[in-house]
């Protein structure tokens, strides 16, 4: 029976971050299987890990409850904390459905993603969507085709924190997107605060996202002029990671994940 791990991604502490279901397969299911296993779940993603021919490498996987998502990072993450633990590996390589490659690492006592980066497109967000989200004014709009999300950065972290979406409106207001990133400059150790919602794609807000960050980084990275920043996403549960943009322009995620069940699917 293939092995089924919780974990929780980006927190050291239980029943923070975002939860995660990680499926290890020897052979690949097929896409209603996977769909069906996500569904029952009912977390922001389920990721599900067959071992590649290749040392150390491994196809991988993401469904949320109601879809299949072509990037995600604290599944990646919560995958890499399964498999740095169930091997002797020091180093994974993903392979994505979407085509994208992925690597991710153990540095001390925290783990370390390889992502890509991503740009926004300048772009207006419809005045439905604002209202939904309880939004007046924007700083900055601009959209990702690679993830097909629209970001919007507003004036402050507290603003950001307050929002309470009515997300049937927020669905309404727009027909051609998978969520929205809102995001405000940080205070104290944080560079930068940001929210998802994504009630298009799998639930109405996620917890902590890794994936949006492929814009998010390289946004601020400009912005503040810095390549190593700290972000938070001010979900009601919370999550925090490290984020880096490498010589290469490549994106640099590191977290913290905790293991909160370990079993095995019955079917």
């Amino acid at each position: 029976m293939p092995p089924l791990f919780i974990v929780d991604s980006f927190t050291k502490v239980p029943f923070k971050g975002n939860p995660a279901g990680v499926v290890l397969l020897e052979h690949s299911y097929k896409e209603p299987r996977m769909q069906s296993i996500a569904t029952e779940l009912n977390f922001s993603e389920t990721a599900f890990a067959t071992a590649n021919s290749e040392r150390n490498t491994w196809d991988i996987r993401y469904f949320s409850p109601v879809k299949e998502i072509p990037l995600c990072g604290h599944a990646t993450l919560a995958t890499s904390k399964v498999l740095f633990q169930q091997t002797d590996c020091s180093s994974i390589h993903f392979l994505t459905h979407s085509g994208v490659s992925l690597t991710t690492k153990q540095v001390a006592d925290r783990i370390e993603m390889s992502f890509p980066t991503y740009s926004l497109t300048d772009t207006t967000a419809p005045p439905a969507l604002l209202a939904a989200l309880g939004i007046e004014t924007v700083n900055y709009a601009g959209f990702n085709t690679e993830t097909n999300i629209l970001m919007l950065e507003i004036e402050s972290s507290e603003q950001l924190a307050s929002l309470t979406p009515d997300f049937l409106a927020l669905k309404e207001s727009h027909d051609s997107i998978d969520g929205v990133s809102v995001t405000a400059a940080g205070h104290n150790k944080f560079d930068f605060h940001s929210r998802y919602f994504w009630p298009w794609s799998g639930g109405e807000e996620d917890p902590v996202t890794g994936g949006t960050h492929t814009f998010l980084a390289p946004y601020w990275a400009e912005k503040l002029g810095k390549k190593v920043m700290q972000s938070f996403q001010a979900s009601k549960r919370s999550g925090q990671m490290e984020v880096e943009i490498d010589r290469e322009n490549e994106l640099l995620i590191r977290g913290d994940a905790v293991m909160i069940l370990e079993g095995e699917l019955k079917i």
